[in-house]
């Protein structure tokens, strides 16, 4: 048994901000996916098949009691972990590109039962009805998931989110491969947690001033950013990256690793690059924007960079 493959994720625009209603801009990731097989004997196969062992009881707790949301056909999930199934992926774990959100599309897909499938007329309810299940069962990773990670992993589109109830597959513009401008990913060369990283965030949410920042800065910022990238106006959106960029790095110091906290700051104060979190941040992948690749290269020697797309 070898299942069809589910890509990772990245969430150009929108974390954090999307918790409290910001527009986001998330695109599939074809550079990392993963796939449902079965008949492997490595360590890593045995622990994936147990946290799929998991995660089926889990799935059957939810399906008691929601069973208007979603059932599965648990005789077969059974049956395949019982025989060794596991989850076989090339997507780093607490990296922000979305691991468990290409495992959560792969189970649905392979055994839910009167399933909505990526073939039909996708109405902006049958999008919020698999990102509310598929909320549900990601949750199981996180403690809470808004679901969306698991969607783009399953549909392999750009999906433009308006707000949490109005979510949409969208284009973007075409590639320009040979543009200079690039988004890149940085590796930060450590993992982040999600769920730590979000209970600050819930935590600084009680502040009258953080509250404030987050509404008239951030996600003032990000909504400007999200506009000008799918409408492709390049010189516009460089200009709003840079003053969201720096709203991260003043209010978002604990989800930046220190020793990025002069990174940050240089591609701000140079223009050569602006960093902003990709996923929950605390480690794991950073995004960078620029519109001279080469340069940024140049800039960030030291750390691996991986080009998303080409402006």
């Amino acid at each position: 048994m070898k299942g069809p493959l589910f890509y990772s994720k990245i969430l150009l625009f929108g974390e954090y901000g999307i918790i409290k209603d910001s527009k986001g801009l998330s695109i599939p990731y074809n550079f990392f996916k993963g796939a449902l097989k079965i008949n492997d004997n490595s360590e890593i196969a045995k622990k994936s098949n147990k946290a799929l062992k998991d995660f089926a009881i889990y799935l059957k707790g939810l399906s008691k009691n929601e069973p208007e949301l979603v059932s599965f056909d648990f005789e077969s999930m059974e049956q395949d972990i019982e025989e060794g199934m596991y989850f076989d992926s090339s997507i780093p774990q607490g990296y922000g590109v979305g691991s468990s959100g290409a495992l959560v599309a792969a189970i649905y897909d392979k055994y839910a039962t009167d399933k909505i499938t990526v073939l039909e007329n996708l109405t902006r309810n049958k999008l919020l009805s698999l990102k509310d299940i598929f909320g549900k069962m990601e949750s199981f990773f996180h403690g809470k998931s808004s679901g969306l990670d698991p969607l783009n992993s399953y549909l392999s589109l750009p999906i433009l989110i308006n707000s949490k109830d109005n979510i949409e597959s969208t284009s973007i513009p075409s590639q320009n491969l040979e543009g200079k401008g690039a988004v890149f990913l940085l590796d930060s060369g450590s993992i982040g947690e999600t769920a730590p990283m979000v209970q600050i965030f819930m935590e600084q949410m009680k502040n009258d001033g953080f509250r404030n920042m987050l509404k008239n800065q951030f996600i003032k910022h990000t909504d400007a950013c999200v506009e000008d990238f799918v409408n492709g106006n390049i010189k516009s959106l460089f200009g709003n990256l840079k003053k969201l960029s720096h709203v991260v790095l003043d209010n978002f110091k604990p989800m930046i690793p220190t020793k990025f906290h002069e990174v940050w700051k240089q591609g701000i104060e140079s223009n050569d690059y602006y960093l902003k979190l990709c996923g929950s941040g605390g480690g794991g992948y950073f995004l960078g924007f620029t519109e001279d690749f080469e340069k940024a290269k140049r800039a960030l020697k030291d750390y691996k960079l991986e080009v998303v797309y080409n402006f």
